[in-house]
């Protein structure tokens, strides 16, 4: 495996030790950028205390003005503080610069993705990657989800830049789920969730937003990781549609026209829900009399119609999201029983003998400031939001328990007049709802607390995809209010 040392070059960035640089600043050393996204810029820095160690440090962009953070990473903090489990993503630290009120999130650093890894094997090595590997990442990539879904979390964002895989060290070959700023908690009774905006990125976007489902529930994530387990067999993505991106309008026809011709056209027989689904409903471009003749699913995968891949790959591409495989059901399918037997580490085959893969790590731009706003050169491309979550060591390979959202959640219910919280729930989106997925009960969901009318009146500026801004002011208080300021 790769050596985690070869990132930083001949020496480190000096501005981490400039003595106008913040307190919390200076217990790091900066590498440099590694990722680049919507809501700001993500960069990999060492520990002075401990130079061993790794950490992912994303920085959020502020508002035009200047005061203001994204609902984004309120949404990133309040669930990642209230949830721990080794397949999702872990927050060490929470950080502002009083200077200009700029917000930090720190995470532990992961070497690899499955953008990464899937593009080396198509496009470097030219071959596909090892049973054992695609078993192991997609088993691990359930386990994470199946908590997330236990525990009222949809992520809404799955696809391969996300889903971070650990190089060297005692977690090595350990599979991340990452970027939870598109996550929400969702609850019985039914709400709409379609004021949220788009969510999850088109190629893996599940057929019932397409068609502008205004409730959806989990079964959207699980239709992504269909489409990854797709990708990591072929090494391509499944439906790769071109994107109209003039129109906040959900529907993109070329996306469904390409789901239509691997899948087939669907019919209100085998989905009774689609007739009143919005865009089906107008059928404005047409769709419900184009025929397609669908070359079947197999064909374009190279699996044998009696493969239990096939037949997993098939129950989690469902159209009918109520029929649709859930994680939890997944993890229990034949193709998990079979050997190779997917492992904690989906590196390196417990096999001896068989060829381990060294992949590359992620490139660093050593040019960029923490700032992010002195670029020298061009970075060179990262995938995604580049970051990856702690140590929490999984029970062998029984599916983990629901686990109850307990702690922060349950003090934010009783705190309805902390203006901070209040507001940054109602911008991120956290009530709503969607069928209840393990015997949980109602006061134990996490059910967000309701904005108040003095705050709504505060929700003026709007964020990258029209969440409102939430003052740097109301920020601070919310953070220190739950002692992550540091």
């Amino acid at each position: 495996m790769s050596n985690r040392g070869n990132n930083s070059g001949s020496g480190t960035n000096s501005n981490t030790n400039s003595p106008n640089r913040p307190e919390w600043l200076q217990q790091y050393d900066l590498i440099g950028k590694i990722g680049e996204g919507t809501y700001g810029l993500v960069f990999l820095a060492k520990i002075k205390s401990n130079r061993s160690k790794c950490i992912a440090i994303k920085k959020f962009k502020q508002s035009k003005d200047g005061d203001g953070v994204s609902p984004t990473a309120i949404r990133e903090i309040m669930l990642l503080r209230e949830i721990s489990h080794e397949n999702v993503v872990k927050l060490v630290n929470v950080h502002i610069n009083h200077i200009d009120m700029s917000l930090y999130l720190a995470f532990s650093y992961a070497e690899h993705d499955l953008y990464e890894i899937i593009r080396h094997h198509r496009d470097k090595v030219n071959q596909a990657i090892n049973q054992y590997t695609v078993k192991s990442i997609l088993w691990q990539l359930l386990n994470g989800l199946n908590y997330l879904h236990s525990n009222w979390i949809m992520h809404r964002d799955l696809k391969p830049s996300n889903i971070l895989v650990m190089g060297d060290g005692e977690e090595q070959g350990v599979v991340k789920i990452a970027d939870f700023g598109l996550a929400r908690i969702y609850q019985a009774p039914l709400k709409p969730l379609s004021d949220n905006g788009v969510v999850v990125t088109i190629w893996y976007r599940a057929p019932e937003l397409l068609l502008g489902a205004k409730h959806y529930t989990s079964a959207v994530d699980m239709w992504a990781v269909g489409c990854i387990f797709a990708e990591l067999l072929t090494l391509k993505p499944l439906f790769q549609g071109q994107e109209v991106k003039a129109t906040p309008n959900p529907f993109q026809l070329d996306q469904l026209d390409k789901i239509f011709k691997v899948l087939g056209h669907p019919t209100v027989d085998k989905w009774p829900t689609l007739a009143h689904l919005p865009h089906w409903q107008t059928d404005q471009q047409h769709i419900q009399g184009h025929k397609y003749d669908s070359p079947g699913l197999y064909s374009v995968v190279h699996l044998s119609p009696k493969n239990p891949a096939y037949d997993l790959l098939c129950k989690m591409l469902e159209y009918d999201p109520r029929k649709r495989i859930t994680a939890a059901q997944a993890l229990e399918h034949e193709y998990f029983r079979m050997e190779p037997l997917p492992g904690r580490n989906a590196l390196v085959p417990p096999q001896p003998g068989e060829k381990i893969v060294n992949y590359p790590i992620r490139p660093v731009d050593t040019n960029t400031d923490f700032e992010g706003t002195a670029s020298l050169q061009p970075a060179q491309q990262a995938s995604g939001n580049q970051m990856s979550g702690g140590s929490h060591v999984m029970a062998n390979r029984n599916v983990q328990r629901p686990v109850h959202m307990v702690g922060g959640m349950q003090r934010m219910q009783q705190q309805q007049s902390m203006a901070a919280y209040n507001l940054a729930s109602q911008a991120a989106g956290m009530g709503g709802g969607a069928m209840n997925p393990g015997n949980i009960p109602m006061q134990q969901r996490g059910v967000a607390a309701q904005p108040h009318q003095q705050q709504q009146q505060q929700q003026q500026k709007e964020g990258p995809n029209g969440d409102a801004w939430i003052s740097a002011t109301e920020v601070k208080a919310f953070l220190r209010e739950y002692e992550v300021v540091k």
